[in-house]
C-alpha cells in the first residue's frame, strides 16, 4: 500500500489539471462466521473472508476540495492472497485512477454549486491531521462453530415448550475485522477488532390476532463473555415464557399521559436514537445555514438536556463494570487518535463528535471519524455514557413514579422494561395502591423525542448499564434508568394479522 501511495503520489497527473494534494487507502480484511438455528435445526451455516480496498483522492486544497458526490472515494473488492502483492498494487492503481478521475468532476460540480450562493463557505473542507504510525497485532479468532451449532439447535428447540409459539430462531454472527490505512501526510495504521453478535427472536400471536415478540440478544468483544449453555437455556426459557404472558395481558386501550419509568436497558435505547445519532458533527448540504444534521443542528451550546445530566463520548474506555465495551478504539478511519468528547454538560450541547469534515466553528477533527470495511468515514459514537447528578437507586424511582401519578389522580404509572426502537415491548402498569406491576400489550409512544427528553426527563438512577450494539460500526452506550413526569401512550394503529387457519404438524407423528 505504501509503495503504491508513492508511486500515486509522483505519477499521477491528467493533462491541464491540477495533481491531487491528497490520497489515502484503506483495506479491510474481513472474517465472518454465521450460524442459524429455527425450531431445533441449523439452516444456516458459513465462513466467509473478504477483503475490500478503498481508495479517496482529493483535489484542490484544505480549504476547497474534491469531495463532494462522486468524489468520495472508489471502493472495490481486493485479493486474499498475502503472497500476490502486485494484485493487490494492481487495484490500488486501477481505484486510484478511478477516483482521480470522479474528483475533478465532482471539483467543477461542488464549485458550480457554491456559486449560487453569495456567502461562502465558513470553514474548511477538510481538517489537517498529524502524522502518526501504529501498528497493532493482527486480531485473529479459534471460532468453536460446531460447538455453537449444537447450541443454537438445542436452544431453538424449546419452542416444543409452548406449541402457539410460531417462530424461535437463533443468530450466532461473528466479524472479525482487521484494517490497514495509508495517506500521503505520512499515517500508516493497522487495527482490528472482533465482535460476537447472539440474538434470539421469539414470535407468536395473541387470540385477537396481535404480533407479540421477545428477542434476547448479547454482543460481545470475545466467544468467553457470551452467555454459557446453561444460562442461555436458561435466559431463552424465561423469554419463551414471557411471550405466554404477553398473550394472556390486557391491550391498553386508553390515551394516556403522565409519568412514565425506562429501565437502564430500555433508556439505552432512547439515548441511543435521540442522543447518538444527534451528537455527530455531519455536514449538512451545501447552502443549508444548520451547523450539522439532525435535531441538533441549531442547537449547539443550548440546552439539549435536564441540567443534572452530561453525556461523553470516550471510546478510549476498554472496560466498565467488569464488561468489555465493542465500542472502544485507539485511532479512527482517518488516522486520528480516538479522544474523549464531553457533548453534553450539565444538560448544554458543548461540541460534537467530529471527523476530518469541519463544521462552523469546530475545525478540527476529535478522532470520531468512523466507517465500516469500503464505507466512507462519518463521525460516528464510540462509547456513549450517560452521567448523571445525585442519581438514585431505582426503587427510589418508582417511588417517584407513583408520587407523581398520586399528585396527577392517576390510578397507575407506565414501566418500560424493554424497548423495540422507539416503543415499548415489555410494558407493565405500575398501580398507586400497593405498587403491583401488571403487564399490557399493544401501545406506543407519541412524541417520545429530543424536545421531552430536554423538558420532561426529571430524574437518572444509579444503575448504569453497558449495551453493546452490533452495525458496519460497532458502538456502547452505557445510561442509567430515567423517569419522565409526562409522555403519551396510546394503543398502537398497527393492524392484526390472522390467525394460522389450521393447527401446527402433530411433533410425534412420524415423518412421510
Amino acid at each position: 500500500m505504501r509503495e503504491e501511495l508513492d508511486r500515486s503520489k509522483s505519477l499521477l497527473k491528467m493533462e491541464n489539471l491540477a495533481a491531487p494534494y491528497y490520497i489515502e487507502y484503506r483495506v479491510a480484511d474481513v472474517r465472518e462466521y454465521d450460524l442459524e438455528a429455527a425450531f431445533g435445526a441449523i439452516r444456516e451455516k458459513q465462513n466467509v473472508h473478504a477483503r475490500s480496498v478503498r481508495a479517496v483522492v482529493r483535489v484542490g486544497d484544505y480549504k476547497l476540495d474534491s469531495y463532494y458526490g462522486q468524489g468520495e472515494g472508489v471502493t472495490n473488492f481486493a485479493p486474499l492472497d498475502d503472497d500476490h502483492p502486485i494484485a493487490l498494487r494492481r487495484i490500488l492503481w486501477l481505484a486510484t485512477d478511478a477516483a482521480y478521475k470522479r474528483a475533478n468532476e465532482a471539483l467543477a460540480s461542488k464549485k458550480a454549486a457554491l456559486a449560487q450562493y453569495s456567502a461562502g463557505q465558513p470553514f474548511d473542507d477538510f481538517a489537517k491531521a498529524p502524522p502518526l504510525e501504529s501498528i497493532a497485532p493482527f486480531v485473529k479468532t479459534d471460532f468453536a462453530m460446531d460447538s455453537w451449532a449444537a447450541i443454537l439447535e438445542k436452544v431453538t428447540n424449546l419452542y416444543r415448550t409452548n406449541l402457539k409459539i410460531q417462530s424461535l430462531q437463533g443468530v450466532l454472527h461473528v466479524r472479525v475485522v482487521n484494517q490497514y490505512y495509508v495517506n500521503t501526510e505520512g499515517t500508516a495504521t493497522r487495527q482490528g477488532y472482533p465482535l460476537y453478535n447472539l440474538q434470539l427472536d421469539a414470535q407468536t400471536q395473541a387470540s385477537d390476532g396481535m404480533k407479540l415478540g421477545r428477542t434476547p440478544g448479547y454482543v460481545e468483544s470475545s466467544e468467553t463473555e457470551l452467555p454459557s449453555p446453561e444460562t442461555l437455556l436458561a435466559n431463552v426459557s424465561k423469554a419463551v415464557a414471557s411471550l405466554q404472558q404477553l398473550v394472556d395481558a390486557p391491550i391498553v386501550e386508553e390515551d394516556y399521559r403522565g409519568p412514565v419509568l425506562f429501565s437502564n436497558d430500555a433508556a439505552s435505547d432512547i439515548f441511543n436514537s435521540l442522543i447518538g445519532d444527534n451528537v455527530p458533527g455531519l455536514r449538512p448540504r451545501i447552502g443549508d445555514s444548520s451547523r450539522t444534521i439532525g435535531d441538533f443542528g441549531s442547537r449547539y451550546k443550548s440546552r439539549v438536556l435536564p441540567t443534572f445530566l452530561s453525556v461523553v463520548d470516550d471510546p478510549t474506555m476498554k472496560t466498565f463494570g467488569g464488561k468489555h465495551l465493542i465500542g472502544s478504539y485507539e485511532i479512527d478511519e482517518e488516522g486520528v487518535r480516538a479522544q474523549t468528547v464531553p457533548v453534553i454538560q450539565d444538560g448544554m450541547l458543548t461540541h460534537y463528535l467530529m471527523s476530518r469534515m469541519p463544521v462552523r466553528d469546530i475545525p478540527d477533527s476529535n478522532g470520531h471519524g468512523r466507517a465500516g470495511p469500503g464505507q466512507a468515514p462519518l463521525p460516528t459514537i464510540g462509547v456513549l455514557f450517560v452521567k448523571p447528578k445525585d442519581p438514585v437507586s431505582p426503587d427510589d424511582l418508582k417511588k417517584k413514579l407513583i408520587e407523581l401519578c398520586k399528585e396527577q389522580n392517576k390510578p397507575y404509572g407506565y414501566y418500560v422494561e424493554t424497548m423495540a426502537g422507539l416503543n415499548p415491548r415489555l410494558l407493565y402498569r405500575v398501580y398507586v395502591s400497593d405498587g403491583h406491576q401488571e403487564l399490557v400489550r399493544g401501545a406506543v409512544f407519541n412524541e417520545l423525542d429530543t424536545r421531552a427528553m430536554r423538558n420532561n426527563l426529571i430524574a437518572a438512577g444509579n444503575d448504569p448499564l453497558v449495551s453493546n450494539r452490533e452495525g458496519y460500526i460497532p458502538t456502547t452506550v452505557i445510561s442509567p434508568s430515567i423517569l419522565f413526569d409526562d409522555l403519551e401512550l396510546k394503543r398502537t394503529d398497527q393492524k392484526d394479522v390472522k390467525l394460522p387457519e389450521y393447527p401446527a404438524p402433530d411433533l410425534l407423528s412420524p415423518a412421510k
